[in-house]
């Protein structure tokens, strides 16, 4: 991403906050989940088309071990080599349950913005908490079409 796209993303991801934790919405202010509020940030700032992966279940990644959350972010970003810096729009993943299936915009590393149900609403968080503990994944940083 361009560092304009990069602020656009920002931007566009502070107007969720406080929206609350609702699976498979993308209603901003009234519900959203992590997967959706990547679609309708990017979506929202003008980086990539609407997509909209649903229907999928809230429960996958207790019972099965394919990596469905990695496998259709990687249709419309890139993984990055371990150890590549973060930087502000990136998509850090995470494992809950057995596979990874949470995901966090960076905003300034190791800040993030996330639909996170514990929380019940999109909120800022920490990478470096201790609810993530062991739980970080790779990194990805949206592919942008030239």
């Amino acid at each position: 991403m361009t560092p304009d796209q990069q602020i656009a993303v920002l931007k566009e991801a502070h107007r969720w906050l406080n929206t609350p934790y609702h699976h498979g919405a993308a209603v901003q202010g009234a519900g959203v989940d992590c997967l959706m509020l990547l679609c309708a940030v990017f979506h929202g700032a003008g980086v990539v088309p609407w997509i909209d992966p649903r229907p999928y279940p809230t429960d996958w990644m207790l019972h099965h071990s394919e990596e469905r959350y990695l496998m259709g972010l990687g249709d419309h970003a890139r993984q990055l080599p371990a150890g590549t810096p973060p930087e502000p729009g990136d998509i850090q993943t995470f494992r809950f349950g057995r596979t990874f299936s949470h995901a966090a915009i960076v905003t300034d590393w190791p800040n993030m913005i996330h639909a996170y149900l514990p929380a019940g609403i999109v909120t800022q968080d920490r990478v470096d908490a201790a609810a993530f503990a062991g739980r970080l994944g790779p990194l990805y940083r949206v592919e942008v079409p030239a």
